[in-house]
């Protein structure tokens, strides 16, 4: 029975003093007692009532508070026939060690108090009997959001799944936009979860609690772990033992600390569903490695590549992206296999609409199906000098129309063509929210048709891939790869050191000698095409001052700012720092 339960009970009158906080906090039962120090008698989660007998000072209540405390009670009632009012020290006591007080008034015995828990906990006892054909029905087959429907029929309690990454696996969250208290029962707006940034109802309410529960997930030091939102209080417990990056919670609604039996065996039946999926997925793993193996070997026929794309579930004249992924860092140090790792994560993060993910030595490797109007069919518009057959516009400029295109079979509708990079970027952002330590990097290729495409795509998406890793993780488009910013990712760190060293370290040793500005001056100047107006201008100096600041440049790096060879090398130093 829950604080809120027994407060509605209208016959007890009872007025809550402390512990505003804690009202879906559970008791498991009723101990009367007056010694000064109960402890012993005393089991975790009671709600003990008193008649204050024990206190005869103000000290007092600090003592026997703090001993309802470590003995794991769950809340206080006291009595006001013995004192005529609950003291004020027991009251900030109890808000010292946050534990919930209530007042019985004087006409209402404890006896009563206890006589009305008690047919309420037969009434837990009936529900954990509902609970376990819960679990025998999940056991028989049943998935998830048949689990998630049970729970509320047999139970009357609300739930989802909920990915690191921030996507609602099954069942449903309460959406803030309508709902502004902390009340969890039936009645509370709740919206079916949806990936962060994807689709329809991005922003919404209900994306809102699955990042934040995402993210608590993520940096809880122990589960199960209790997080108070605007839209209720949720329990999160782990589901199965996978990494957390790649993991799912399950989020109860309500404070089921003192029930976690309840929750464990709930998590398990979660656990037992994610395994049967995980079965057929290993078929489309392997499946998945076979493709890009075959396309990134050259070996294989297009009639062969196009069999095997069809296998993967992405016909001829579909339009697709290659998404190439790795993770490092201490969290993936850890793993036995980092890159199988990257995939599970990235299977996540695609979650409806790809299934799996091939993991290669290289990394993790995926296509993404598009919608078919996010393409104008085989050898369409590309982007200028990369044109070719099966290329299509880099994202951003995909048509709109493909909003409306029908499910797939999947579960999702099929992305547009700028789609996937958005999703991406919002689930690698709560990861990195969650577990700073944890680089995932991310390429995305251009959108493609047919398999002659392929073999492109999987280079193009490696290229973006490689230059998220030198920017220390992130999403990496297949617009952002055509600059010199590809190119100095290619480049060995160790390389790209000792240029910029040998070329800048004179300015930035003038600079600290002189506590001057011309390594500003240099890049400001560059990045204004050499107008020296209007570096002036920018700087807010005379142009006299920027001629003096560059030719002293010059002098200290040996260079020529009037050509273009010195020019570019400057720039490409100023860069790789």
């Amino acid at each position: 029975m829950r604080i809120r339960d027994l407060l509605a009970v209208e016959e007890l009158r009872l007025t809550l003093l402390a512990g505003e906080e804690h009202l879906d906090r559970s008791f498991t039962g009723v101990q009367i007692t007056d010694l000064p120090d109960p402890g012993r008698y005393l089991s975790p989660g009671e709600l003990v009532l008193s008649g204050l007998m024990w206190r005869t000072r103000p000290e007092d209540s600090e003592r026997f508070v703090r001993r309802l405390v470590e003995a794991g009670v769950a809340a206080l009632g006291a009595g006001r026939a013995w004192l005529g009012a609950v003291p004020d020290d027991l009251v900030r006591a109890c808000r010292e060690y946050d534990l919930p007080l209530m007042e019985v008034p004087v006409e209402v015995s404890f006896r009563t108090v206890a006589e009305t828990i008690t047919p309420r906990h037969a009434e837990l006892r009936d529900a954990l009997g509902r609970h376990r054909r819960i679990v025998a029905a999940v056991a028989e087959g049943a998935g998830l959001e048949e689990l998630f429907a049970l729970m509320d029929a047999e139970l009357r309690m609300t739930g989802a799944v909920v990915s690191a990454t921030g996507a609602v696996i099954a069942g449903t969250l309460p959406d803030t936009n309508t709902n502004t208290n902390t009340n969890t029962d039936a009645g509370t707006a709740a919206v079916p979860g949806a990936r962060i940034g994807a689709g329809a109802g991005r922003g919404s309410g209900g994306e809102a609690v699955a990042a934040r529960l995402a993210r608590e997930f993520l940096t809880a030091p122990r589960l199960p772990h209790v997080v108070r939102t605007p839209a209720g209080t949720f329990t999160l417990f782990g589901v199965g033992r996978e990494h957390r990056a790649a993991g799912w919670a399950l989020a109860c609604g309500g404070d089921l600390i003192a029930e976690t039996d309840l929750g464990f065996e709930l998590a398990a039946c979660v656990a037992l569903e994610r395994g049967r999926m995980e079965e057929g997925r290993r078929v489309e793993r392997r499946l998945a490695g076979q493709l890009v193996a075959l396309a990134a070997s050259g070996a294989g026929g297009q009639a062969e590549l196009g069999a095997a794309l069809q296998t993967c579930g992405i016909g001829p004249a579909e339009p697709y992206r290659v998404v190439s992924a790795t993770v490092t860092g201490p969290g993936a140090a850890r793993e036995a296999d980092p890159a199988a790792l990257g995939g599970r994560i990235l299977e996540e993060l695609l979650r409806p609409r790809v299934t799996a993910a091939a993991v290669t030595p290289d990394g993790a490797l995926a296509l993404v199906p598009l919608a078919a109007g996010a393409v104008s069919g085989p050898g369409g518009s590309s982007r200028g000098t990369a044109s070719g057959p099966g290329r299509t516009a880099p994202a951003g400029q995909a048509a709109a129309g493909a909003a409306g295109s029908p499910d797939r079979a999947d579960g999702g509708r099929p992305w547009t063509a700028d789609e996937p990079a958005g999703a991406l970027r919002a689930g690698t952002e709560v990861l990195a929210a969650g577990l700073p330590g944890l680089r995932v990097s991310i390429g995305v290729s251009a959108a493609l048709t047919g398999s002659p495409a392929l073999r492109g795509g999987l280079e193009e998406a490696g290229h973006a891939r490689r230059l998220a890793e030198a920017r220390g993780g992130g999403v990496v488009t297949s617009d952002e790869i055509y600059t010199h910013a590809l190119l100095l990712a290619t480049v060995p760190g160790d390389v790209r050191r000792s240029f910029t060293e040998r070329t800048l370290d004179p300015i930035l040793d003038y600079d600290r000698r002189h506590r001057s500005e011309l390594l500003r001056t240099l890049d400001t100047f560059l990045d204004c095409a050499g107008s020296w107006n209007a570096c002036a201008e920018r700087l807010h100096v005379h142009v006299n001052t920027v001629r003096y600041r560059i030719r002293r440049v010059e002098e200290l790096t040996g260079r020529d700012l009037s050509t273009m060879t010195d020019r570019v090398d400057l720039f490409l130093a100023l860069r790789a720092s």
